[in-house]
């Protein structure tokens, strides 16, 4: 299995090598040259494998430079080292036609552990067997969980170093707390005056910065991330779609083959994206429903064929999906438009000179074959919280909220129950004064701070604060870094002095 830019660059890169560079030189994201195919006898196989044996035949098929053994030693240490339950990924039932699938039991309460835990895994074995790197220097921006999945999973890592950029107002003060608390001697944490859009455009920037890059080179470091960008964060999402479904064959609520539904939360584009992927390899998916708040850009490219940044950035109470540039919608472009790599390019340029592309008809529609879109608001966001834990005393967050209200216009406009999962993306905990003010009103919250509203949120619901945030304040401050965008790759020449 080989890899390739979206962008046409010409050279093709194995799997370890595409986890270290991160992004191709021409600026492309890596894609699979062929896609896998997992057969119906595949999928009989796969059934009743637990998540470490799935996790691994799955990756064997997109990493074949490892060997079994190297992966089954990437898998074990990611999830089964303490760091997870025995089943990471746990499923609720929420009624005949809607579960929920619980991505947040991981080290830092947030779906992005998945990934971020076995992604230094990967490239502790890549960087052994490449010919290209010496040291990696993981650069990251991040709209609040990416950043400290990403510093908790390359803690103290060996040959690595890694600086998290995160916007200095938009993320919330639990997911703050968690990165600015962070430990480890190869690290760094560096707040942005601005949006997650422009750190994250400016950590593009640097990646581009050749001149750059160079530099870094001659001091043994090679440029990589632990966005959604780098395929080696993608795959390991592919996973546990698979064993949603086969959570569902297992408890009755579909038989082997039948077609499944899966509502999305969806900021960057990543998530949903391993989702397609997922699809592709031979998941039976019937539809996939793209969920975005207030900041809609996708939503409405997905519904207009009209991808537009020129609007208001919103701050929500969603703050993970406050993102007008998503940027794995490059990998779907590329292979909707039967990997037009001069298109896809030409879009991007499009975006990056004028904030705004288009698609035509055709492949419009052949998005439309497989995505569902629509946005909740803020108050629909809200009482989705509410009417969640009236009827099923159970608690969601507001990412997952947003997904589960989208599904249920969803329904509401095809008419299709078609068994359907929630992808859950955080701990309710994790955004605890939202969903507190959702439930109790915002009263309840009044003259309070985070983490007391934590104590009261698990006093009021019965529901345990998970490990990770528990005497979170307690921990002293790390990182106390700001800078203006301008200033980002001076903070990364620094750091890597």
């Amino acid at each position: 299995m080989m890899y390739k830019s979206s962008r046409g660059y010409s050279e093709q890169y194995s799997f370890s090598d595409a986890v270290l560079t991160g992004i191709a030189p021409d600026g492309g994201l890596f894609v699979p040259v062929e896609f896998p195919k997992f057969s119906a006898d595949d999928l009989n196989r796969f059934c009743n494998m637990s998540y470490c044996e799935l996790a691994s035949e799955i990756f064997s098929a997109f990493a074949d430079d490892f060997t079994k053994e190297e992966l089954d030693a990437c898998v074990k240490n990611a999830y089964a080292d303490g760091s997870f339950p025995d089943e990471p990924t746990p499923l609720s039932v929420l009624s005949n036609t809607l579960s929920v699938l619980e991505l947040w039991h991981g080290p830092t309460s947030a779906f992005k552990d998945m990934a971020l835990q076995i992604l230094p895994e990967f490239m502790s074995v890549a960087i052994k067997k490449s010919k290209k790197h010496n040291k990696i220097a993981i650069l990251t921006a991040t709209s609040g969980d990416t950043g400290k999945a990403a510093l908790a999973g390359f803690k103290d890592a060996e040959n690595v170093k890694i600086l998290v950029f995160y916007p200095a107002e938009g993320v919330s003060e639990m997911q703050k707390t968690q990165m600015i608390t962070q430990e480890g001697g190869n690290l760094s944490v560096v707040a942005v005056r601005g949006n997650f859009d422009d750190a994250q455009t400016g950590v593009k920037n640097i990646f581009g910065d050749k001149e750059f890059a160079e530099l870094l080179k001659e001091r043994g470091y090679t440029l990589s991330s632990a966005n959604s960008i780098n395929i080696g964060r993608l795959l390991p999402q592919v996973v546990y779609y698979y064993y949603a479904y086969f959570a569902l064959v297992k408890n009755g609520k579909l038989n082997l083959g039948d077609k499944i539904n899966f509502a999305v939360p969806t900021g960057n584009f990543g998530n949903i994206l391993a989702c397609y992927y997922a699809a592709k390899t031979g998941l039976p998916v019937n539809r996939i429903v793209c969920a975005t708040n207030d900041n809609n850009v996708v939503s409405d490219f997905l519904t207009t064929g009209v991808y537009s940044s020129n609007r208001p950035f919103i701050l929500t109470i969603s703050p993970a999906m406050d993102i007008l540039i998503s940027s794995n919608l490059e990998r779907l472009l590329y292979d909707v438009s039967g990997e037009d790599s001069d298109l896809v390019s030409r879009l991007q340029q499009d975006l990056k000179a004028n904030g705004v592309y288009s698609v035509d008809k055709e492949l419009s529609d052949n998005i439309g074959k497989y995505f569902w879109s629509s946005t909740s608001n803020q108050n629909e966001c809200r009482k989705t919280i509410k009417s969640i834990h009236q009827e099923f005393n159970y608690l969601v967050d507001p990412h997952t909220a947003v997904g589960i209200d989208v599904y249920d216009k969803y329904v509401i406009s095809t008419g299709d129950t078609t068994p359907a999962v929630a992808v859950s993306t955080a701990s309710p905990f994790k955004f605890n004064k939202t969903v507190a003010e959702s439930l109790f009103g915002e009263d309840s919250v009044e003259n309070k701070n985070e983490f007391e509203i934590l104590e009261e949120l698990s006093e009021k619901t019965g529901w345990e604060i998970p490990v990770p945030l528990r005497d979170l304040d307690k921990k002293p401050v790390l990182h106390k870094r700001i800078c203006n965008v301008s200033d980002m790759k001076n903070e990364v020449d620094e750091f890597l002095q």
